[in-house]
Formats: C-alpha cells, sequence, structure tokens
C-alpha cells in the first residue's frame, strides 16, 4: 500500500538509491509513476506493506517501510532490488553501486567514484566541511538530520 513519504514515521526504514546522473523531469515523472505502481503492489508473506517514496534533488530514489505495521522479508526486499535493477536498465544508470560519493558544490551535485572523491580529500579539493550525502543512513529520523552533512559528520571523514 502506497502513502505519501512524509507521513512516514520516523523510524520508517528506508533505502537509498544514488543515481549516476540526474534523472530529466519526464524521466522522474515515469519513474515515480513506476514506483507508485510497485510500492501499491508491494508485499510481505501476502501482506501489504506501507511504504512511499520521494525523489531527491532529481537523483536519489528514497524508499520508505513504515514497519510499525509490517517488515520487508528476504523475499520483499529482493523484489524491490530486482524492481531497481528494472530502472537501471531501463534508464541506462548506476542505482547500486555504493563505491560513489555524491556531495554539494555549491548549488550543483556532484557524483564521483569513491577513488576519486579521496583523492580529491587529499588534494583539498574537498574538505571536511564538503556537504555530502550519507546513504547509509537506515531510517526517516537519520535521513533527516544526517543525510546531508559535513564530510567529517559521516563515514566519508575517514578521508580527511
Amino acid at each position: 500500500m502506497i502513502v505519501d513519504f512524509n507521513t512516514l514515521p520516523d523510524n520508517a526504514r528506508i533505502w537509498i538509491y544514488q543515481s549516476n546522473r540526474p534523472f530529466n523531469e519526464a524521466e522522474k515523472t515515469e519513474i515515480s509513476s513506476k514506483l507508485s505502481q510497485f510500492l501499491s503492489q508491494w508485499t510481505a508473506h501476502g501482506s501489504d506493506l506501507q511504504a512511499g517514496f520521494t525523489i531527491e534533488y532529481n537523483r536519489f530514489i528514497v524508499i520508505g517501510l513504515n514497519q510499525d505495521s509490517s517488515y520487508a522479508t528476504g523475499c520483499s526486499i529482493d523484489a524491490s532490488v530486482h524492481f531497481i535493477q528494472q530502472l537501471e536498465q531501463a534508464y541506462n544508470v548506476d542505482l547500486l553501486d555504493k563505491m560513489n560519493v555524491t556531495y554539494k558544490q555549491g548549488e550543483h551535485i556532484a557524483y564521483k567514484a569513491l577513488i576519486d572523491f579521496k583523492k580529491m580529500a587529499k588534494e583539498k579539493a574537498v574538505s571536511a566541511n564538503t556537504i555530502v550525502f550519507n546513504n547509509l543512513v537506515n531510517n526517516i529520523g537519520e535521513f533527516k538530520e544526517f543525510w546531508e552533512v559535513p564530510a567529517h559528520e559521516s563515514w566519508h571523514n575517514r578521508f580527511f
């Protein structure tokens, strides 16, 4: 069962999928429609899952699941990953590659391979105060507080 992402409780589990490129408006509209369709039918052992989504900065797909009503199971998580893989193929994007860093350069959202970000840190092209997207947050409360943070407040701090 799909719900408005903004109505999910702070303890709702989330999955963040970052794209290697921004989605254009047509893609964002199509992806939103596909997400709505998938989440409206998403179940765990036959029970509806109360889930919502948001697409942030035309680049991040964030799926939230209210675990107060039902938990995701291995099969339901596999189904969601399979759905994300279908989006990757349909839009020729990488959404599952975790070896990349997305960060802000002013108002611009930059995307670099982890090795390149590490090199940039060493060369002082980015700093410990660079705003990074910490996609390791686990729930909506953490997403609100700790998703967009200075690098020194996230796992990225090891590069500085």
